[in-house]
């Protein structure tokens, strides 16, 4: 899989007290991802991207929120988002990458 691929499905790291919470408890990540991302497809990008070994991925789509744009209705977009969970003893630094 060449990079630019590995890019197209890792779009970006969700940062937040939730996330840095499971970072601290369970040694989980959370990503923003492509839409027609597979569990295997985000398994390999974050392996190869930032040279971790992943145990798990769960992956959640989120519907995006009804919202008012000058006296208009809106929608934000779908998106999706995966929690990978690395192997013990092995860490990401989100805040560099990100």
């Amino acid at each position: 899989m060449n990079e630019a691929k590995l890019y197209s499905i890792i779009r970006a790291p969700r940062v937040s007290e939730k996330t840095a919470r499971l970072q601290e408890v369970s040694n989980q990540y959370v990503f923003e991802v492509a839409t027609d991302a597979t569990k295997a497809d985000i398994k390999v990008a974050v392996e190869k991207l930032f040279g971790v070994k992943v145990e798990a991925v769960n992956v959640a789509n989120v519907k995006g929120k009804n919202k008012a744009f000058k006296f208009r209705m809106g929608r934000r977009a779908d998106w999706r988002k995966a929690y990978v969970k690395l192997a013990e003893g092995q860490s990401i630094d989100v805040m560099a990458t990100a």
